[in-house]
């Protein structure tokens, strides 16, 4: 399974419980996997990140999709240089609607809970509306 992506090991867990190994066989070979650092949590948040910054996803959203795998720790954490997530966001706007700015109300109000959804602070979509043209 690791040879393919990263795992969490919340999520080699669970995969090993469905094909029927024993819990306790499963949490020896988690730790042995852990000690040989073939198995890293921190190494799966970070690509794991990666790879949804790249999807155009916000710090909240990732947070919250670590958390369902098994990550407790903080986005703060995951990386050791944070990315720019006002730059993240920009680029989402841009590739959605371009550089403009709402029009009316009923479109900035549309465009907020896109970017919501996508795990954008409604401090960071403020901030993005009033620097745009």
């Amino acid at each position: 399974m690791l040879t393919r992506r990263e795992h969490s090991q919340r999520e080699l867990k669970q995969k090993l419980v469905k094909k029927g190994f024993e819990k306790d066989e499963i949490d020896d070979v988690l730790a042995e996997f852990a000690s040989n650092g073939w198995q890293s949590n921190q190494r799966f948040a970070e690509s794991y990140a990666r790879s949804q910054i790249q999807k155009g996803y916000g710090p909240s959203r990732i947070q919250y999709e670590l958390k369902e795998r098994g990550i407790d720790a903080s986005i703060n954490d995951v990386f050791e240089q944070q990315p720019d997530w006002f730059d993240v966001l920009m680029g989402l706007h841009v590739k959605k609607y371009g550089s403009c700015a709402p029009t009316d109300m009923k479109e900035r109000a549309k465009r907020t809970r896109f970017l919501q959804h996508k795990g954008f602070t409604l401090d960071m979509i403020r901030k993005l509306f009033n620097q745009l043209p």
